[in-house]
């Protein structure tokens, strides 16, 4: 149904967070892939500018864009479920994720977003973000197919 592009910053090494990326990653049934952001500029807001140009470089135009943002809207997973939906019901099958670094997004990637999504109003590590995109990812897609892995209680 969708194809979807993690563009992400930092890169994850071999050990538990690499392991859990690709249990998720197996099980998927859409088309997911991460894609790796590093800079290896040493200044904090230089390597901010140099990771956005990056991951807008990566960007492909056809893409309704979702960034993981402090600032977005949180959505329940049946929420999130039905975004997707009604974004494939409208003829988009091209989704990407955006994860920002420790420096988080520049006004200029966020201005590429259709849509800014939170986890809340918590600060969680960028690796720890990954696996939350891909859980939720794949929960939607279990609800769209009616399975009975999410439950309402």
């Amino acid at each position: 149904m969708f194809r979807i592009d993690i563009l992400a910053v930092g890169k994850i090494k071999k050990g538990p967070w690499a392991e859990l990326l690709d249990d998720y990653q197996k099980r998927m049934r859409w088309a997911v892939s991460i894609h790796e952001i590093e800079s290896r500029v040493t200044d904090p807001k230089a390597q901010q500018q140099d990771e956005m140009k990056q991951m807008l470089a990566r960007l492909d135009p056809q893409s309704f864009v979702i960034a993981m943002d402090e600032r977005g809207d949180g959505l329940r997973s049946l929420d999130f479920a039905h975004t997707l939906q009604k974004l494939g019901n409208s003829g988009i099958s091209k989704i990407s994720v955006l994860i920002g670094g420790a420096e988080g997004f520049t006004d200029d990637v966020r201005a590429q977003a259709n849509l800014l999504l939170s986890f809340g109003q918590q600060t969680w590590p960028h690796l720890m973000v990954r696996i939350m995109v891909l859980e939720q990812i794949y929960r939607a897609q279990q609800i769209l197919g009616n399975h009975p892995y999410h439950r309402e209680g």
